[in-house]
């Protein structure tokens, strides 16, 4: 079969099981099960790269695959998904729809273009990356619960609330700002992040 099956990728194609299932769940109505997805979802994400690093007779071929693949799934997890679950809060607004589009458009080129520049850092160099040009996608794992939990904390309208969460996401993606890359202990500390938004999931009551 054509692509790669090894235990490289195995964290993507979890990462994509989640992020469909949060699709659906979001379709369903349930918002909260599809946020809970999307945070696993981003848990995922944050080791893949870790784990594809440590095969070290990886080919050039599957280097690329893998660079693909991660924003494929990415644009289905940490675009569309955070974007689906804004439109199940809503009923159809009009601006609620300029701002799903808007998200997701930025979701895109933000993948789009680092695409782009990984590969030409990667045919250029064997270092890894120490910064990003732009927030990435992935951070929608723990922004958007947060958005969602606001609503609940200082009696907000929670559909506009998170159409803001994806308009200000959606800008930061296309802001070329240098981000550092987290390290071990960023993603730990991320990790500990969205165990606490987790909890509050749990033990608040959402007007949602």
């Amino acid at each position: 079969m054509i692509g790669v099956y090894d235990y490289t990728v195995l964290a993507t194609y979890i990462s994509l099981a989640f992020g469909v299932s949060g699709l659906l769940a979001a379709m369903g109505g349930t918002p909260y099960a599809a946020l809970l997805c999307l945070m696993v979802s981003g848990l995922l994400d944050a080791f893949d790269g870790r784990i594809a690093r440590t095969k070290k007779n990886r080919t050039e071929q599957e280097k690329c695959f893998g660079i693909q693949i991660d924003s494929l799934n990415d644009i289905v997890c940490f675009g569309v998904l955070p974007a689906l679950i804004g439109a199940a809060l809503g009923s159809g607004e009009w601006w609620l729809r300029a701002c799903i589009l808007f998200y997701i458009l930025a979701a895109l080129i933000r993948l789009a273009y680092f695409n782009v520049t990984e590969e030409e850092r990667q045919s250029a160099t064997n270092e890894h990356r120490r910064f990003y040009v732009g927030v990435p996608v992935t951070s929608a794992a723990f922004v958007m619960p947060f958005f969602w939990l606001l609503p609940g904390r200082f009696a907000l309208n929670g559909t506009v609330s998170y159409a803001v969460g994806l308009t200000l996401l959606g800008l930061l993606f296309l802001t070329p700002l240098r981000i550092p890359k987290p390290g071990l202990k960023g993603i730990i500390l991320m990790t500990l992040l969205g165990a606490a938004e987790l909890y509050l999931m749990f033990y608040s009551v959402m007007p949602l």
